[in-house]
């Protein structure tokens, strides 16, 4: 892969009244040394030493009809462009700080009147933010190490009904999915700390069943808890699961907030699930928010081990494109010496019959695939629901079709009729 960059740099889609050059350069501007008026001081040296640049600058569109936000500029009589933008910063601006790259590359900007769309494309860091940040400390390889997953997908399911289900009730499902094969158990992210469930009376009560299940079979089925939280609920609850022998953890990354990440990865010893819920808030408009593919390398610097990418023909408004763009960018290196890979999280509306698509666009096994109804409504029970979806990926894997491989897989079988 290409050095990192000796400066911040970010590319932007770029909608806006009159001519996108002008715009661009205060957006430039705006986000660094400059103001709507000069000021005394902003001399040309300084300029040269802490002013962004414009380093790019491509016209995609002469003329779109309707500004695509609202602004309170005259937009009558006026060319409205689009172009794609990259800007510059030197990191001597604010150092190799997460939170401050967002102010500077998310700031100001998209409240510019004369913009009327604006995305962040993609994002490039200098070696210094790899020397700042640990990155995921247990990625894809202690991932598997500690879910005894050597190769192959790592066969999941979400924690149904998301919520409603006592301490007691959560083990027993537990215990049924432990002994029906499967490898990883998450909460779902609504399930945090309340008084029908309790964080600790559930981590206890699941704990039991995971070690005994792990005590008979030399196996310990990794379990994401849901420790989202402050800062101090996140530390206590996180030594809870230390000390119950949990191999894992979830945190709502929108939710606990950039510094919280950082924190939560800087102490934690367990591997952090990174869940996006919100995700669509920053995202669903093409012309507003984040690209997801920017957006990633900020969690993952941060400490998060396994990242939500959402899934083929899934319940959201996401193509399976972006879907899958997403989670190769996941297993992109952000550096040339430190990968900070992050395994992959399939879900939404997964099961058997996304297997063979989601194999064949990304090429790799190195993924959480998450079946909630997928595996727990199985006609046969959870337990079959987890053969059913280990057969559905033995399948596409081996490049043999579901429905052959149903003749000879009765939980197969039963799961593709099911979901006909």
């Amino acid at each position: 892969m290409p050095a990192p960059p000796l400066r911040i740099e970010a590319d932007y889609l770029v909608e806006t009244i009159g001519d996108p050059r002008r715009a661009v350069e205060i957006m430039a501007g705006e986000q660094s040394s400059g103001t709507f008026v000069p000021v005394p001081g902003e001399t040309p040296e300084l300029k040269a030493r802490s002013a962004a640049r414009v380093e790019r600058l491509e016209i995609l569109e002469e003329r779109i009809e309707t500004p695509t936000l609202p602004t309170t500029a005259v937009t009558s009589g006026v060319e409205i462009r689009r172009a794609r933008a990259t800007l510059s910063w030197p990191i001597e601006n604010f150092g190799a700080s997460l939170p401050n790259l967002l102010a500077t590359v998310a700031g100001n900007l998209f409240e510019l009147k004369s913009i009327t769309g604006l995305r962040i494309l993609d994002i490039r860091l200098p070696a210094a933010f790899a020397q700042a940040y640990p990155g995921p400390r247990f990625g894809i390889e202690g991932t598997r190490r500690l879910a005894g997953v050597k190769d192959g997908p790592i066969i999941g399911t979400i924690i149904k009904p998301s919520v409603g289900f006592d301490p007691q009730q959560t083990a027993d499902l537990v215990a049924s999915l432990c002994a029906g094969g499967i490898d990883f158990i998450k909460d779902d992210e609504l399930q945090a700390d309340g008084p029908h469930c309790p964080f600790d009376a559930r981590v206890r009560a699941v704990m039991r069943v995971v070690n005994a299940h792990a005590d008979r079979s030399g196996r310990k089925v990794m379990v994401a808890f849901n420790l989202t939280g402050d800062l101090d609920q996140m530390r206590r609850r996180h030594d809870l699961l230390v000390a119950e022998g949990a191999t894992c953890l979830m945190a709502s990354v929108n939710s606990v907030g950039l510094t919280g990440m950082i924190e939560l990865g800087r102490f934690s010893t367990l591997p952090i699930h990174a869940h996006r819920n919100g995700w669509g808030y920053l995202s669903r408009h093409p012309l507003l928010g984040w690209s997801y593919v920017a957006w990633q390398k900020i969690w993952r610097l941060a400490g998060a081990d396994h990242m939500h990418v959402n899934g083929l023909a899934n319940k959201f408004s996401e193509d399976d494109d972006s879907v899958i763009a997403s989670a190769r960018t996941c297993l992109t290196p952000l550096f040339p010496d430190k990968a900070c890979l992050a395994m992959p999280v399939f879900s939404s509306g997964q099961g058997v019959r996304q297997a063979p698509g989601t194999y064949g666009a990304l090429g790799s096994t190195d993924l959480i695939v998450t079946a909630g109804g997928g595996i727990v409504a199985h006609p046969g029970g959870p337990a079959a629901g987890v053969a059913a979806l280990r057969q559905a990926w033995e399948a596409a894997v081996a490049g043999i079709p579901l429905s052959q491989h149903a003749r000879e897989h009765r939980e197969l079988e039963q799961a593709l009729g099911a979901a006909a």
